[in-house]
């Protein structure tokens, strides 16, 4: 009879005392579809998620910088005193047994004793063979791997510093002390941080730190796995890029009247003396610059033009 509550079945009691009206309610919609099954890895408890978390993680905690391969050695008296004064990174110092002292020997002793450099005393035969048989004349310096900034840690130097960014780009620049020089000039007309190709071009071996004349230790040098899509990434960053070459849309005077161009965002590229500029690179330059000489001169020193290059950039922000 509809309506009487007493029918047999007509109710469902739980044990909690939450009447269920016949075999509807909370068990039909218990039997309703949930949709499709999560992937593993966005189930918070599956193996798979764990272990995508875990990667991440990782990623995240691996440091911007890179270090160089290897260790390298400086051998002989006047480079590894030349070293000790240019305040390079030397780690240690060895003398071979029975070495005559003279006043190149015991400066090198003075500049490692002042900086806490580790001292010590191995045969002939065993500098010969760390140092490659070189002509260590019974003095040798270690030399650790050189550290990488990221190429966006130069920007970040600007930012610090509350300057409009200028870092100076070797392309394929071999000559480590090319490089070297590129880095003095940097410390000294105020760029913010040279950067270098990863292959194909010198690093910042000894040969290099020994010519920044110590200026390596305070400015930056990033490398990049490749230069055109790095100069690219800057250019997105508000940057002009600007390449030196001898047929170059605008010269230097003109590059330097230009108010906003050169007071703003700028990365100045220098290539090889031989080559200059790649092609691929000289297509991403905003603008190729020309420097006026006098003679009759095709090309100049990377380091050179570098150094002349930030020097007028330099003297026109200011």
């Amino acid at each position: 009879m509809a309506g009487n509550s007493q029918r047999k079945g007509a109710i469902k009691k739980s044990g909690k005392g939450n009447p269920t009206a016949g075999s509807g309610g909370r068990v039909r919609r218990g039997l309703e579809g949930r949709g499709p099954t999560p992937k593993a890895v966005d189930r918070p408890y599956h193996q798979a998620h764990k272990a995508k978390a875990k990667a991440e993680t990782k990623a995240a905690r691996q440091p911007r910088r890179t270090k160089s391969t290897d260790a390298e050695w400086v051998a002989g008296r006047n480079s590894v005193v030349e070293a000790l004064r240019a305040d390079m990174p030397v780690s240690a110092l060895y003398v071979a047994e029975g070495a005559e002292r003279d006043g190149r020997l015991r400066e090198a002793f003075k500049l490692a004793a002042e900086r806490g450099i580790t001292l010590s005393e191995v045969t002939r035969n065993e500098m010969d063979r760390m140092t490659g048989n070189a002509v260590h004349q019974g003095l040798a310096a270690r030399v650790p791997s050189y550290e990488y900034a990221h190429p966006d840690d130069l920007l970040d130097a600007a930012a610090t510093a509350e300057e409009q960014p200028l870092i100076i780009a070797l392309d394929s620049v071999t000559d480590p002390r090319n490089l070297g020089a590129v880095v003095r000039s940097a410390a000294g007309f105020g760029a913010h941080g040279v950067l270098i190709p990863e292959r194909r071009a010198a690093g910042m071996t000894a040969s290099a730190w020994k010519t920044s004349a110590g200026a390596a230790a305070r400015v930056p040098v990033a490398q990049a796995v490749n230069l055109v899509r790095q100069l690219k990434a800057y250019q997105e960053s508000g940057c002009t890029v600007v390449g030196l070459a001898a047929d170059g849309d605008l010269s230097l005077p003109a590059l330097l009247a230009d108010a906003d161009l050169v007071g703003g965002p700028l990365v100045v590229v220098v290539g090889s003396e031989g080559k200059g500029l790649g092609r691929l690179v000289s297509e991403t330059c905003d603008h190729l610059v020309s420097i006026p000489m006098s003679s009759d001169l095709e090309s100049l020193n990377a380091g050179v033009a570098a150094s002349i290059t930030l020097y007028a950039i330099s003297q026109a922000r200011s």
